[in-house]
């Protein structure tokens, strides 16, 4: 008898769940390839070209010959400009052995988690949350615990529900601000309140800050590590340049921590992985960092302001929905509690009946809302907007 190979999945990879973001981002585009009118408002992308003077940086690193294995964590020069930027931008002191770029953002995640959550560990996370945070910690082996928040808090959270989510098993902390979905932004007073709370605990913070540059009027944005020397001890800072240059598809993401056991850990894991990212990216991600493309960032800012303005107005002129107007980040995260509690049904009857398409609250921890993207061009928002008006009217009927 033929001997039969055991090709049984792994018992881990049950604890992943498919991103609900990238499946209706693409279910959206199969459609659009079908002839279906559709219009998407699912995806996490800026819709404005990486800037030239980026670009170039990278055609040059090309004739260069810039085209070598570097050191798994970066090379020193990509590492020099991030603690540069990081001084420069948020105030804070690191050395390049502090630092570690990995293959964007959600891959610095990725080595957080796997090197430094155990089985039964207990992490943090403020509800609603990139949907990827939950996904992470459980395939590490940890506990999820959710501080649920909603549009009455502006999505933050207090920290008597922090106090309140602290356990013995208690080990991370995952803020996100400027939030995706909600584009709700924490300023300093909120922040310092929060480390107030942590000051007597072991709990690391993890500090999401990759819409940083994207805050609008008079909001200021504060990086978590920057409070006080108790909380830059404590922190791990993750950024990158996916959205504030437009840079999604070079997958440029990194790291900054104190914590020299952490980064020994991930230094080895990554080289056992992908080892460095590409050199090319490397050369180019330094002209972002030093500030070359800030020209382009407050232009970009100003078009995302323009839409985020819009896109407020005439969803709030519709019966039945509300939303709050987003400090930060390119997202609307709209209530629809007057219409219906069940957000994957009435963003899967959006996209069937009037071809739109937004991501169901469900994703990302809280019902009943969706999350509109307003990163597209302002025809498009008015006739998304319309088309949402019109399946609401049909709803009721």
């Amino acid at each position: 008898m033929k001997k039969k190979y055991n090709n049984k999945i792994a018992d881990r990879m049950d604890r992943l769940s498919e991103s609900i973001t990238i499946a209706i981002t693409t279910l959206s585009r199969e459609l659009k390839e079908n002839g279906k009118d559709v219009l998407s408002f699912s995806a996490g992308e800026p819709d404005f070209g990486t800037p030239q003077v980026i670009k170039d940086a990278a055609i040059k690193a090309l004739q260069d010959n810039d085209t070598r294995y570097t050191a798994v964590e970066g090379t020193p020069n990509t590492r020099k400009a991030i603690v540069q930027k990081l001084k420069r931008d948020n105030n804070l002191d690191y050395d390049i052995s502090d630092i570690i770029v990995s293959v964007g953002a959600k891959h610095s995640l990725f080595n957080i988690f796997q090197a430094y959550i155990e089985d039964g560990d207990e992490v943090i996370i403020p509800a609603p949350y990139w949907v990827t945070y939950p996904e992470l910690v459980k395939y590490s082996g940890g506990t999820v615990v959710e501080i649920i928040t909603d549009d009455k808090s502006s999505f933050k959270i207090t920290p008597k529900q922090l106090k309140n989510a602290i356990t013995p098993k208690s080990k991370i902390l995952v803020l996100t601000t400027p939030s995706n979905p909600t584009g709700s932004v924490y300023s300093k007073e909120e922040l310092t309140a929060l480390a107030d709370v942590l000051k007597d605990t072991n709990i690391t913070v993890i500090s999401d800050e990759m819409y940083e540059k994207l805050v609008y009027g008079d909001t200021n944005f504060t990086a978590v590590a920057s409070i006080n020397n108790d909380m830059f001890e404590r922190t791990i800072t993750v950024n990158g340049l996916s959205k504030s240059v437009a840079m999604t598809g070079w997958r440029f993401g990194y790291l900054a921590s104190k914590n020299k056991n952490l980064i020994k850990a991930m230094k080895k894991l990554q080289s056992q992985s992908t080892s460095n990212i590409n050199s090319i990216t490397q050369a180019a991600a330094i002209v972002a960092l030093n500030g070359d493309a800030d020209k382009d960032i407050k232009n970009m800012r100003k078009e995302f302001e323009k839409r985020r303005d819009i896109a407020c107005e005439l969803m709030n002129k519709i019966d039945g929905l509300s939303v709050e107007k987003p400090d930060g980040a390119f997202y609307l995260f709209v209530n629809i509690k007057e219409i219906s509690n069940d957000s994957m049904e009435f963003s899967k009857g959006l996209l069937e009946e009037v071809g739109v398409a937004v991501v169901p609250g469900v994703a990302f921890g809280l019902e009943g809302y969706f999350r509109m993207s307003f990163a597209t061009d302002e025809a498009t928002i008015k006739e998304g907007v319309s088309r949402i008006k019109k399946f609401i009217l049909d709803f009721k009927s």
